[in-house]
């Protein structure tokens, strides 16, 4: 294994485990209950699959030009996808488009069990 992959990988696994407790300190269940929005970045197809009820389905790629469909920007919004990764770009994309509150719920099935 060459050292830039070894490189990646631990890279990875950092990220990975400052996002996981990170994403620990935010009571999800709570930000719903005072009107937070879910939004799904993944791909309709995957999110046809299985999601949560009432999320927003607006797949990340496509986030930038579509934010008409989220007009508070003011509004918490929650992003979630498959495993984290988009729904932190996703974050990214929103919070530099002045959304004000906005919170990497990653991967779906995770997320849906915290809100239970």
């Amino acid at each position: 294994m060459s050292s830039k992959i070894v490189f990646l990988f631990l890279l990875a696994s950092v990220v990975y485990f400052w996002y996981s407790k990170k994403s620990d300190s935010v009571d999800f269940k709570q930000k719903i209950k005072e009107g937070a929005i879910i939004l799904d970045v993944r791909s309709p197809g995957e999110f046809a699959s299985g999601h949560i009820e009432n999320s927003i389905n607006i797949p990340v790629n496509d986030l930038s030009t579509h934010l008409d469909k989220i007009p508070n920007k003011e509004q918490v919004i929650i992003t979630c996808c498959a495993s984290g990764m988009r729904s932190a770009k996703a974050r990214n994309i929103l919070q530099s488009n002045n959304y004000i509150q906005v919170y990497n719920g990653g991967g779906w099935a995770s997320l849906q069990n915290k809100i239970r």
